[in-house]
């Protein structure tokens, strides 16, 4: 946990994408801050660990979700971090991965969201994980994951003036390009110096330069803050 410590003890966390890269940081970072962690992946990513539960869950089907929170009764916070990309023009993207996209991306924020309202009946945390690209564009990113990413700024101020009134915090974090190994293998040595040199801090993010964020909103310290749009980009807008 470096310099910063949050204690999150008896908290019921989340976490629906949590296999690897910022959702995995996610996922062990709770779990050291001491919260009952569940999260949602194909397959179980990690050995046994105390008060870590793996959940497979499809979550472009409602039904498969619907049965996911069956699971659960109690429910204080929630991190919505998956997601896919396709890096095509606008000419290569078909109907079909259009809605694939939107449905993971997107609707799947939403149909998560709609079931955890249903727990989290008053008090709560969501974070939800958008992107640079949500704010900006993307050089290399298709239309459609854009066009996800830019919905997810809107459903996360909706639903944060909608739920206000339950004492429900709702927001989001646009994360900038990142070193997963998603990107490390993407990319080659000198690609990676060169982009880490287009930034002002003239590096790029650490998984744990987005993950500290994520747990701030999720703590009582951010108590007064929902609706924000939280850009963790190392000054790129």
């Amino acid at each position: 946990m470096n310099n910063i410590k949050f204690d999150f003890t008896g908290k019921e966390v989340l976490v629906i994408g949590g296999s690897r890269g910022i959702g995995k940081g996610v996922v062990l970072n709770f779990v050291a801050a001491n919260a009952n962690v569940s999260y949602v992946s194909k397959k179980p990513m990690y050995e046994t660990i105390e008060n870590l539960k793996h959940f497979s869950c499809d979550i472009e089907k409602e039904k498969e979700i619907q049965e996911l929170f069956e699971y659960f009764s109690k429910l204080d916070i929630l991190i919505n971090v998956a997601g896919i990309n396709y890096c095509k023009k606008i000419n290569d993207i078909s109907a079909k991965e259009w809605d694939n996209v939107i449905d993971i991306n997107l609707k799947s924020y939403f149909l998560i969201i709609k079931n955890t309202l249903g727990i989290m009946k008053k008090g709560g945390k969501i974070v939800n994980v958008s992107s640079i690209a949500g704010r900006h564009r993307s050089l290399v990113s298709g239309v459609h994951y854009v066009s996800s990413k830019a919905g997810i700024i809107g459903l996360t101020r909706q639903i944060a003036y909608e739920v206000g009134n339950r004492g429900i915090n709702v927001n989001c974090v646009c994360p900038s390009q990142t070193l997963t190994d998603m990107l490390k293998e993407s990319m080659t040595e000198a690609e990676l110096e060169k982009l880490a040199q287009s930034i002002p801090l003239k590096r790029l993010a650490s998984i744990d330069d987005q993950v500290y964020p994520i747990m701030f909103l999720c703590s009582e310290e951010a108590s007064y803050l929902t609706g924000s749009i939280l850009d963790v980009n190392g000054g790129q807008l």
